[in-house]
């Protein structure tokens, strides 16, 4: 009876602070996707903090492909999260990933208020709501 609630349990608890995968098809190629997923994070009042080119790291095994993290942010939107919990560190900045499968380019994220939404804190909540909109535009311009 225990081990049953118990599982119980842990599933809610999972099944509550589940991330949300959002993939968008690009009507664009590639690196003009990932071009103008910079120039639109300028534009939201956003920087780009970082980029990891899986693909270059990736072809050191043969595999050839386009694949590119990007994290954003903005430093001042990260001030107030990190003074409502530390502990958004694991979450923010926010990462896009742009990748190219047999010739068409996506990008997918986990929604901001989903990853943010395990954390405690009502601006951290608030935060990651308002993100949802910021990244559901950014990426929506890429799909037209």
């Amino acid at each position: 009876m225990f081990v049953a609630f118990f599982a119980l349990t842990l599933f809610s608890f999972q099944h509550a602070n589940a991330q949300k995968l959002v993939t968008v098809k690009s009507a664009k190629d590639f690196n003009k996707t990932v071009d103008g997923i910079k120039k639109g994070v300028s534009d939201a009042g956003m920087m780009v903090l970082a980029e990891i080119n899986q693909g270059k790291i990736l072809s050191m095994t043969g595999l050839t492909l386009n694949a590119e993290s990007i994290f954003i942010g903005n430093p001042n939107v990260g001030k107030d999260a990190f003074t409502d919990n530390r502990a958004v560190g694991l979450a923010i900045p926010i990462r896009l990933n742009v990748y190219e499968d047999k010739g068409v380019t996506y990008i997918n994220y986990f929604t901001p208020s989903s990853e943010l939404g395990n954390f405690k804190g009502d601006k951290v909540k608030m935060i990651g709501q308002e993100l949802d909109k910021k990244i559901a535009m950014l990426t929506g311009m890429s799909s037209k």
